[in-house]
């Protein structure tokens, strides 16, 4: 049954895409496919068809149209307008595409866009996406439910905002590791798809830019569960095959000479990757880039990581003219300030900096380590 469950899990936002491409809205569509779904489960244990997909595409189709016949004289109206499709066959690529850019739909909250792209396009269960974000099961149903309700009466007539897309997907893949599923992974999964699916050079950027982030991820946490800085990370644990990927994928993408905020973040991560130890790394190179993702993506939190470039390419005085410019509201502010300030030899003030900074941390590991921080510099002998 463990196989039969994989394979649903596969082939269920195919289905559904199908679906929704014939003209099902979300929620009567994605009920359709849990029915066929629940019939192959009780059928296919004695016998599997010799086309999964096609079978699972047929007999959802006919529940939709069941079930559509069985409301108001409205939506019988409304049936009359589908045909029983001829058969042939159907490759899943594009119905993909089309229900990634559904789930993502502008309508949506950011939050029900990322449970309703992990439900209907990732194929986990309310329950593992529940898990995954820490809320009750009731809770993130609710949450699906009002998401599929919203998307009810839309139709997909023309292409999608692919920047939705793509900030749902890094949004998913930014969640980590929490409860029984890698929602890194299946961020990265989801994105191989469109991928597979575009040959846009941002969806390439961001794919590179998941791959090469991905790649740094076993050497990101100590024994001890303590989080590790970059600088402080042993490189030998990186991953270079994912990296050697992420790299050929950027290089592909910037290519084509359409220049994106993932394809800026990918090459600033490449760059990472490229240097052998932290003392190598090519930090002007990354400070251009930065300048090219300031120009296209504005926003304060790429220009506190510029300044953190500044620091290292020009000076941690600098670093410290650059992030004055930036508000002191936003995330890791006071962390950058204490690295900086400590970097100049100001250990009293990197001390407190980073005490106020692990006050404010957004997770336990980044306060521990914070905290670790601070703690440190208090041990040391003052200079003179």
């Amino acid at each position: 049954m463990h196989d039969l469950d994989g394979l649903f899990k596969d082939l269920g936002p195919w289905v559904l895409g199908v679906l929704v491409r014939r003209g099902a809205d979300f929620a009567s569509g994605e009920d359709a496919v849990q029915e066929a779904l629940l019939e192959a489960s009780r059928s296919w244990v004695a016998h599997r068809p010799d086309d999964p997909f096609a079978w699972l595409v047929t007999t959802a189709w006919r529940k939709h149209l069941d079930a559509m016949r069985s409301q108001s004289a409205r939506r019988r109206r409304e049936v009359a307008d589908h045909q029983e499709p001829v058969a042939g066959p159907v490759t899943g690529a594009d119905e993909t595409l089309l229900l990634l850019f559904l789930a993502c739909h502008p309508a949506l909250t950011p939050a029900s866009a990322v449970a309703l792209t992990l439900r209907a396009v990732g194929g986990l269960t309310t329950r593992q996406v529940a898990t995954a974000y820490l809320v009750p099961e009731s809770t993130m149903a609710q949450r699906i439910s009002r998401a599929k309700r919203t998307l009810a009466q839309e139709r997909l007539t023309e292409p999608g905002d692919l920047g939705v897309v793509l900030r749902v997907l890094y949004l998913i893949y930014n969640e980590g590791h929490t409860g029984e599923v890698d929602l890194a992974q299946e961020a990265i999964r989801l994105t191989r798809q469109l991928a597979a699916s575009t040959s846009e050079p941002e969806v390439g950027g961001l794919l590179a830019l998941m791959l090469l982030h991905h790649a740094r991820r076993p050497a990101r946490w100590a024994s001890d569960g303590a989080l590790v800085s970059l600088t402080d990370q042993d490189r030998a644990r990186w991953d270079t095959t994912l990296i050697a990927e992420g790299v050929e994928i950027i290089q592909s993408a910037l290519a084509q000479d359409r220049l994106g905020q993932y394809q800026a973040q990918a090459a600033i991560a490449a760059l990472h990757a490229d240097a052998p130890t932290a003392d190598q790394t090519d930090w002007t190179q990354i400070l251009e880039w930065y300048d090219e993702l300031l120009r296209l993506h504005p926003t304060p939190v790429v220009e506190l990581n510029r300044a953190v470039a500044v620091g290292e390419a020009d000076g941690p005085l600098a670093g410290l003219a650059a992030v004055a410019r930036v508000a002191e509201t936003v995330p890791r502010h006071a962390a950058v300030r204490a690295h900086l300030h400590e970097r100049a030899g100001d250990l009293v003030r990197a001390q407190a900096l980073y005490a106020v900074a692990a006050r404010a941390a957004g997770s336990v590991a980044e306060r521990d380590h914070l905290t670790r921080q601070a703690a440190r510099l208090h041990a040391r002998p003052p200079q003179a």
